[in-house]
């Protein structure tokens, strides 16, 4: 059954993705070329086993693929799947044609790359996750814990520093989605590693989503236990004052210029500085994103403070039930001054930079967005093709690429095509769990369609 699964999956793939196939290939050639003699930092991921945490560093000669799961809830949601086997496929064929040239692909081709998909990714191109540990940990009113996330306090947290102790399983969501969202194995699993793992959320989330993946490796023959990075709280902790992301708040919030610059890149105007570019956190723990508000001052072209204000907000529902909301619960109001932000330390102020200037801290080459034009914001993508471009150029954040060996090329662009992304065979939701499928080669038939998206139509001009 699993090596059927894969083949089919691969057939599929080689037929209605084969431009993706080319594209990769094409681009290994000339990342070679420019990568050739220079010395590239080697990455620092780590994946779990046996719920416990292993950390691996991978040289960086890689061509590395981001693809990504998420940390607003415990259990492997069937998009989350999708994502992972679409890098696989694409890695795993990128990685063949660019062994054995690119040809017309036959039956061969399909039994190699299948063979290939049941080990860990080997060759130039490595897939990867990257987990964003600034997310609320019940973003989409999905979390099974959801209850006790609002009554411990921690709702309007980052996930980074959301504690498991006060958690528990919410019987009434449970009940309610049991089959559409969740199913009871996941429940239990969850209910399990909530006693194991120590009172880190994120860990216990982690040690969830790869126990699972152990069991859908198998299941569908190939090899899904990609290792990960969390960003961007995980990697500010542990760097210097002179570390990459501190030195990018530094850059953006230099004076008035600079930070005109980024908001030009990201299509925002200065008449109303509303968007922050790294959100403070609360002395009170909360760092939600959806919940700060703030505006930026200045004094002449000095950035002189930011004010920032929690509030409860409205957060996003699930797919089964949109009056089921879930919300950031908040109330802090305070005022950082500009100096903290233009001599940046994190620990003397915790923040969380926006994902188009956190996402310079990935190794990635290559993206995979998960449905962009329709479950994904085409906006996002906009404001990270368009800053990576200004830093190409220098003219945005200097020194990246001298003092932090970052290669600036605007990485290649991947999406799940919004159409033929799986979903529930019954409820039709691409946000419920991959338990809740009890047959795989439903969601299998459908295939696996990903496009190339064009680095230039998400320029901002």
């Amino acid at each position: 059954m699993s090596s059927d699964m894969a083949k089919l999956l691969v057939a599929d793939f080689l037929k209605n993705s084969w431009g993706c196939v080319e594209t990769i290939v094409k681009e290994l050639v000339s990342f070679k070329e420019r990568e050739n003699g220079s010395k590239k930092r080697n990455v620092n991921l780590f994946y779990f086993k046996n719920e416990r945490r292993n950390d691996v560093t991978v040289e960086g000669w890689h061509f590395f693929l981001r693809t990504s799961v998420e940390y607003s809830n415990p259990q492997l949601t069937i998009e989350e799947v999708q994502g992972l086997i679409a890098a696989r496929l694409l890695e795993a064929c990128g990685n063949h044609f660019h062994t054995c040239g690119l040809h017309e692909p036959d039956d061969k081709d399909v039994n190699a790359i299948s063979e290939r998909l049941k080990k860990p990714a080997e060759g130039l191109i490595f897939p990867f996750l990257l987990n964003t540990d600034d997310i609320e940990p019940d973003r989409y009113s999905m979390n099974p814990l959801k209850e006790s996330i609002v009554k411990s306090g921690q709702s309007a947290f980052p996930a980074a520093n959301v504690t498991t102790r006060g958690l528990e399983i919410d019987q009434k969501f449970a009940q309610k989605y049991v089959g559409s969202l969740i199913c009871q194995k996941e429940i239990e699993l969850i209910d399990h590693c909530l006693k194991s793992c120590g009172d880190s959320y994120m860990d216990m989330a982690d040690a969830v989503k790869y126990t699972q993946l152990e069991h859908f490796s198998e299941a569908f023959g190939i090899d899904l236990r990609l290792p990960a990075i969390r960003l961007p709280l995980a990697i500010m902790k542990k760097e210097t004052a002179d570390g990459l992301l501190h030195h990018v708040i530094r850059e953006v919030h230099k004076d008035y210029e600079a930070v005109e610059r980024v908001y030009s890149c990201i299509g925002r105007s200065m008449k109303s500085r509303t968007t922050l570019l790294t959100i403070p956190h609360s002395p009170k723990g909360f760092g939600s994103k959806r919940a700060a508000k703030g505006k930026i001052y200045f004094a002449g072209t000095k950035l002189k403070n930011v004010k920032v204000d929690y509030e409860t907000t409205p957060l996003y529902p699930n797919a089964i039930d949109p009056k089921d909301v879930s919300v950031a619960v908040a109330d802090d109001h305070f005022t950082i001054e500009g100096e903290k932000l233009v001599s940046y330390n994190f620990n003397e102020t915790p923040s969380s930079p926006q994902f188009f200037l956190y996402i310079l801290a990935s190794p990635e080459n290559a993206a995979l967005w998960h449905g962009i034009g329709a479950f994904g914001a085409s906006q996002l993508v906009k404001s990270y093709v368009t800053v990576r471009l200004a830093c190409s150029r220098d003219s945005l954040i200097k020194d990246l690429k001298e003092k932090y060996g970052l290669a600036m090329e605007i990485p290649l662009q991947f999406n799940l095509v919004p159409e033929f992304m799986w979903a529930h065979p019954v409820h039709h939701n691409i946000d419920a769990s991959i338990g809740c499928v009890e047959n795989l080669v439903e969601v299998a038939k459908r295939g696996m369609k990903i496009e190339a998206l064009p680095a230039s139509s998400f320029i901002r001009v």
